[in-house]
């Protein structure tokens, strides 16, 4: 029987659904591919001029470094995502599904089990073709730029660590997930986001204490002199925080960073080692006071509402995706299986989300905005954060000219020069304002 026949032998059938999936399918992995290779071009045909920001601080050799490094993985991400979604075609074309459900459903009676060892298999061929992958992304491309310093044994216990974390804490949610699905058919969703919800934030409040020092060692800072700086700065900011915590990171990267991290009494500061050693004392505060600009505007909490928001609808829309035969007819199901229907769901959802990025990325963008303008209050002065965040960038060889809307599409975070030139913009309004009344 051909692969496209509708049929009972758990064959995909080609109708209107099929043809719109595959046609969407397609069009994120050409729209990726041509982002990716439109940053690149622009990185070779810009890349070799320093911006004005930069001119103290990188050569020729630096930039070159950069691109470099730039080109290196934006290729290697782009292959990566690539073939994990040819790897999910495969799957879904080849009849493998329906066929791993009729196995399930003869070997094991409770739909709840099945449904958990559905997913445990579908990890677990997901992902062994990543750990290739990470070992290359590790030991080639972040070795060959001077940023790895994990030993093959770090390595391997935290991808045993991480894939034990992942089991347990997904095997949790879907364990509940299915057990509403199964009986509560009708509203199991608003339950279900209910029991997402409370995970989420038990998640948060743990990750701290519990989760974090799995990977790595967290101890009070040592520099006695820089904590009562933060503690300072913390008091002027009416932020309180359990701790402020140095990281070793340097035990797996070169990378510099520092974060806030925990809900409530597990709120704390984490500076990685690296940072420590790299950036001076008003530079780490300027650092700080962006994140804490980030609290003082409620941006966690704005991302909190938002994301359980679109969560509440996604489960809205996935309760009403796994009862439409059509979804199960298109990939080969005989009859409804709401386990393999939340998979089918996920994948469909997943697709449409990556088209809204943009606008993720554009509410994320001026949350950073706000952070930056916040940080100029705490601190008196954009010179500090201006100085850090050229620093941050040099260190991390971050790419110095994207392409404007490969920028557009993925960043987080507004590029790095035009931030620069920003705070400089906020700096000189600043002294302009502060002159005027003597003038007059």
């Amino acid at each position: 029987m051909s692969l496209w026949e509708a049929g009972s032998d758990g064959m995909v059938q080609i109708n209107s659904l099929l043809i719109a999936f595959l046609v969407v399918y397609g069009i994120r992995s050409f729209f990726q591919g041509v982002l990716s290779r439109l940053n690149i071009q622009h990185l070779r045909r810009y890349g070799g001029n320093v911006p004005g920001a930069f001119g103290d601080m990188v050569d020729h050799e630096r930039l070159a470094r950069i691109s470099a490094y730039t080109a290196d993985s934006a290729r290697f991400g782009l292959v990566s995502s690539l073939l994990s979604q040819l790897l999910i075609l495969l799957i879904l074309l080849s009849g493998y599904l329906p066929e791993l459900v009729q196995r399930l459903t003869l070997w094991i009676s409770n739909p709840i089990s099945a449904g958990v060892i559905f997913f445990a298999l579908l990890a677990i061929v997901f992902n062994l073709p990543q750990i290739p992958l990470s070992l290359y992304e590790t030991f080639v491309i972040e070795e060959r730029h001077g940023f790895n310093t994990k030993t093959l044994g770090i390595w391997f216990f935290d991808l045993i660590k991480g894939t034990a974390l992942s089991a347990i804490l997904g095997g949790i949610v879907l364990f509940l997930i299915l057990i509403l699905i199964n009986s509560l058919r009708q509203t199991w969703w608003i339950w279900g986001w209910i029991v997402l919800t409370i995970f989420q934030g038990l998640i948060l409040w743990l990750y701290p204490v519990v989760i974090a020092p799995w990977f790595n060692r967290f101890e009070p800072i040592t520099d006695k002199v820089l904590e009562c700086r933060i503690r300072r700065l913390m008091k002027e900011a009416n932020l309180s925080v359990k701790g402020v915590f140095q990281m070793d990171a340097g035990k797996r990267s070169r990378h510099t960073n520092a974060y806030f991290t925990g809900l409530s009494r597990t709120k704390r500061i984490v500076l990685f080692d690296t940072l420590l050693d790299s950036h001076t004392e008003d530079e780490i505060l300027a650092i700080l006071s962006h994140e804490i600009g980030h609290w003082q505007k409620g941006h966690i909490i704005k991302q909190l509402v938002l994301l359980e928001t679109i969560s509440l609808f996604g489960l809205f829309v996935v309760a009403r995706l796994i009862e439409w035969p059509l979804l199960y007819q298109t990939f080969g199901f005989h009859e409804p299986v709401p386990y393999a229907g939340l998979f089918l769901t996920s994948l469909l959802i997943g697709l449409v989300g990556y088209f809204l990025r943009p606008l993720e990325s554009a509410i994320v963008r001026g949350f950073e905005r706000q952070a930056d303008e916040a940080a100029m209050a705490l601190m008196g002065t954009t010179e500090y954060l201006s100085q850090a965040l050229r620093k941050l960038a040099v260190d991390n060889l971050a790419n110095l000219n994207p392409h404007p809307l490969y920028a557009w599409f993925y960043y987080s975070h507004p590029p790095v020069v035009d931030r620069i030139e920003r705070l400089a913009r906020m700096e000189r309004k600043k002294d302009y304002n502060e002159a005027e009344p003597a003038a007059i």
